[in-house]
């Protein structure tokens, strides 16, 4: 008899070849090492080039400044839209393992098509011609604008699908029916996002330095090889990994209940005796006989809560369909889905903050004193600073201070997923008053230094900026570790990937959110006697103060949303301990 036999199957999972999975032999931590190995060098090809993407926009493919934060804000928020496809297609139809597998593959063949253009000058755009003072200079346009696009959005959805699967694929490798399960999973979570700025980290720094130094075919080479070797790592892991069977469609469910609700709102519900008078005709006999069959069918075994009570209405009137047959489990998931939306639309401000961090915040540095004595440091390595913190502050958080709020609160979170959002987001308001006190004094300098109609590098060092990066990488950590575990726990076990990846499309809005508040401003402020805040080619001309002052007064504004909403949630089963 094989030792397997002798192994109790974990319910519900298999391993890679489809035969059930079996504890002890499958999951656990060496299971998720592979993970967080694969996490490093996925963000590493991922930010490599988005962190950088808005100068490579600006200087190679000649946009517009505006424009060029707009097309990286829009790619970015597409990147993290798309993981709600890959978490639907891992809880619907496939495994977290194959979608990551089909995920980097996608995104390889992406990275091959940018690398191919940023090699071949003919497949870019002329360099511009200098004309007296003026720079002309042709926008990327046609079939090379196609090729550019193209790339870019298939790196888009293979990212989507590796952030809706990986760290679900993860978290999936832990028993939650232990306390010592429970803390394992929250310490992956934390180490998730460790993983993250690890490779963030190389990206920001080596791989930057390596386009602005070497050439951008060298950057998009790197991350394309670092893509392709997460993959065999990936596989390495192979025979240790537990994966959920998938379950069918989670938007199915939710479509039904939510159907269900409304249409048996009106069902006529027939009283005992309209039954029995009913059962005295011969010809209504069998039908009173079903009704009663049915009703006994009806009788839940589980009772529904009084949350969102409008949803009791699929299970406690008869179904106006077949199909519309739902279960109180299949009601109560829908619930969980709905109250989590609030937390997860009040972190969409903090996600628009965070895209100044590649966009404008770049472009600022750009303007200023980059040089650390005779080392000259890149713009785009400016994320170094949070993700320096991020390394530092994780392990700390995880084995000094949890273990410390564990002691003083008795729970067994210690500090509880929603506190942790909330400390995200007042951090997100402290970086804008900063992002705005520092363009202030940048300008400042400009306009004291008669540069401020130039493009020349203002004497103001660039270590200004770091600033607002230092408390947003702060915000990052708290927010997203919070986020990818609160939703992992909270959600049904069926929808869990798709909730997960909810954290990343909380940054997709906040990507879109960015570029939209850019094109209002401008649109409103282009309808004044004065020039928009945020248009031109010249950085020291916009108004870019008050566009973080706004961004300030509705971060501010958003917390007081998201505390009316965390003080009513109410924490599920899934996550004792809160």
């Amino acid at each position: 008899m094989e030792e397997g036999n002798h192994l109790e199957r974990w319910e519900g999972f298999v391993d890679w070849k489809n035969r059930p999975a079996l504890r002890g032999r499958h999951g656990g931590m060496l299971a998720a090492s592979f993970v967080l190995v694969v996490e490093v060098l996925e963000n590493l090809a991922y930010l490599a080039n988005a962190s950088n993407l808005v100068l490579y926009l600006t200087m190679f493919m000649h946009l517009s400044p505006s424009r060029s934060a707009n097309t990286v804000t829009n790619f970015m928020g597409t990147a993290f839209l798309l993981a709600l496809l890959g978490g639907f297609l891992s809880d619907a139809f496939f495994t977290t393992y194959q979608i990551y597998l089909i995920g980097a593959a996608i995104e390889f063949l992406g990275l091959v098509i940018l690398t191919v253009q940023a090699r071949t000058p003919s497949l870019k755009p002329p360099t511009c011609n200098t004309t007296g003072t003026d720079m002309q200079c042709q926008e990327v346009s046609g079939g090379k604008a196609a090729m550019l696009f193209g790339g870019l959005y298939l790196v888009a959805l293979g990212v989507g699908g590796i952030k809706g699967s990986l760290p679900t694929h993860g978290a999936e490798q832990f028993d939650e029916g232990t306390p010592e399960g429970r803390k394992q999973r929250s310490t992956f979570f934390n180490y998730f996002v460790f993983c993250l700025s690890c490779g963030a980290l190389i990206a920001v720094t080596f791989v930057v330095w390596i386009e602005d130094n070497k050439g951008w075919v060298w950057g998009f080479g790197i991350s394309t090889i670092a893509i392709f070797l997460s993959m065999p790592i990936f596989l390495a892991g192979s025979t240790t990994y537990r994966n959920k069977i998938p379950t069918g469609s989670p938007l199915t469910t939710i479509f039904k209940v939510l159907t269900a609700a409304m249409c048996n709102r009106g069902c006529f519900t027939m009283s005992p005796n309209a039954v029995a008078s009913m059962a005295t005709s011969p010809s209504y006999t069998t039908q009173a006989d079903e009704l009663k069959e049915k009703s006994d069918e009806k009788v839940p075994t589980q009772t529904t809560t009084k949350t969102l009570k409008f949803l009791n209405r699929a299970v406690e009137n008869y179904p106006s369909h077949p199909a519309l047959e739902c279960t109180v489990d299949e009601v109560e998931a829908v619930k969980i889905v709905i109250c989590v939306l609030p937390i997860f639309a009040c972190t969409i401000m903090l996600n628009c903050c965070l895209a100044q961090l590649s966009t404008f915040s770049v472009q600022q540095a750009a303007t200023m004193n980059t040089k650390l004595g005779s080392l000259h440091i890149p713009p785009a390595s400016l994320p170094v600073f949070p993700v320096l913190f991020i390394i530092t502050l994780a392990p700390i958080y995880d084995h000094v201070i949890i273990p410390f709020a564990r002691r003083i609160t008795k729970t067994e979170m210690g500090i509880s997923h929603l506190q942790r959002i909330g400390i995200g987001l007042v951090l997100s308001i402290v970086a804008m008053v900063a992002a705005a006190l520092v363009e202030i004094k940048r300008k400042r300098v400009a306009t004291h230094t008669g540069l401020i109609d130039t493009t020349e590098p203002l004497p103001i060092t660039f270590f200004w900026i770091a600033l607002q990066y230092l408390f947003l990488g702060s915000a990052d950590l708290f927010t997203l570790a919070g986020l990818l575990e609160f939703f992992f726990t909270e959600a049904p076990s069926s929808m869990r990937s798709l909730a997960t990846a909810l954290s990343w499309a909380s940054l997709a809005m906040g990507y879109y959110l960015s570029s939209v508040l850019v094109s209002v401003v401008n649109s409103v402020t282009s309808n004044s006697h004065h020039k928009p805040w945020l248009k031109g080619s010249n950085l020291n001309h916009y108004h870019l103060e008050r566009f973080y002052w706004m961004l300030c007064v509705l971060s501010g504004l958003n917390f007081l949303h998201y505390l009316f909403w965390a003080n009513r949630y109410k924490y599920t089963s899934t996550s004792p301990g809160n």
